[in-house]
């Protein structure tokens, strides 16, 4: 017979190893947990960030849906225990501007990486930015292919190493920020996966700000991207962007550059107003626009920056 000792330490131990409820358990769909990024992924942080930003902005659960591509980033929305739906390569936008159109009153969140959204997205990015659809597009930029082998992807660096430029990239990479405001998206940052509370504030304001706001992730790739080009551990690559990162908020996002031999500008970018396409809408429809050429009092697409 064992005695009360013996039993006490078995009971301690074995609630040490019982795993405790997270706090945002009721967000997550814990059926299909562990999920599936690599150690030292920074995708993790995001969604960490992006389970808080849900809660802090209020917004009623039932109303919010979220809509992703085919990646690492992509399995963000079969972990959320909301309305979901993983869609087929680079073509999460559409699927969220169908859904967002036929429920406007609904949130709608896009989550995906930079491959999904700029390469075979690139032209739905363009055109939701330009049309102002209410969406909140989340790219996390691990700057390759991850999911796929490594490829090289539009956010790749000059002279970075990937399976397919195995002795450097040759092109020059986007700059996902100045191309978002360029087509008219009213809300713009970046931050990297270690600023977690000021990536967590810009998705609250994202979430809630009315028309096309796009926040971008830089996120360590340890397996495929920091491995081919000797950059070390997650925590090595965390600690290469997070040592590079210079707040610059407001500034004109063309300035927001990437170069990662000197500083890599992060912050939020622009902050701004203009009509949605449904408020578009509405004005066609109630025939408020006048004759073309359209009368002076109708607003045209105007841009802003944000203020420090």
């Amino acid at each position: 017979m064992k005695t009360p000792t013996e039993t006490t330490t078995r009971l301690r131990r074995q609630t040490r190893a019982r795993p405790k409820a997270h706090p945002h358990d009721h967000l997550l769909r814990t059926d299909r947990m562990p999920h599936i990024w690599c150690p030292g992924c920074g995708i993790g942080t995001v969604f960490g960030c992006l389970l808080t930003a849900i809660e802090k902005s209020g917004l009623p659960l039932d109303d919010i849906a979220i809509v992703s591509g085919i990646g690492c980033t992509g399995r963000m929305a079969g972990y959320l225990n909301l309305d979901s739906f993983h869609t087929t390569h680079g073509r999460a936008i559409p699927f969220a501007t169908g859904l967002k159109l036929a429920r406007p009153q609904g949130t709608v969140l896009v989550a995906s990486g930079d491959g999904d959204l700029f390469a075979i997205g690139g032209n739905h990015f363009i055109h939701a930015a330009r049309r102002n659809i209410d969406l909140t597009v989340i790219c996390v930029n691990n700057l390759n292919y991850g999911m796929t082998g490594g490829q090289v992807a539009p956010s790749t660096p000059f002279g970075a190493r990937t399976t397919t430029t195995p002795v450097g990239n040759i092109e020059e990479p986007f700059n996902f920020c100045s191309l978002a405001a360029e087509c008219g998206a009213t809300y713009v940052a970046r931050w990297t996966s270690l600023h977690a509370r000021w990536l967590t504030d810009s998705l609250v304001e994202a979430m809630t700000k009315k028309g096309f706001s796009y926040v971008e992730v830089l996120a360590p790739c340890p397996t495929t991207f920091g491995r081919r080009n000797r950059l070390g551990s997650g925590a090595d690559l965390a600690r290469f962007f997070h040592e590079r990162s210079v707040i610059r908020n407001g500034i004109d996002p063309r300035e927001a550059v990437l170069d990662f031999e000197k500083h890599l500008v992060v912050g939020k970018f622009v902050d701004s107003t203009r009509p949605t396409f449904l408020d578009n809408y509405e004005l066609v429809r109630r025939r408020e626009v006048g004759e073309w050429p359209f009368r002076e009092e109708h607003t045209p697409h105007t841009s802003g920056r944000a203020h420090n």
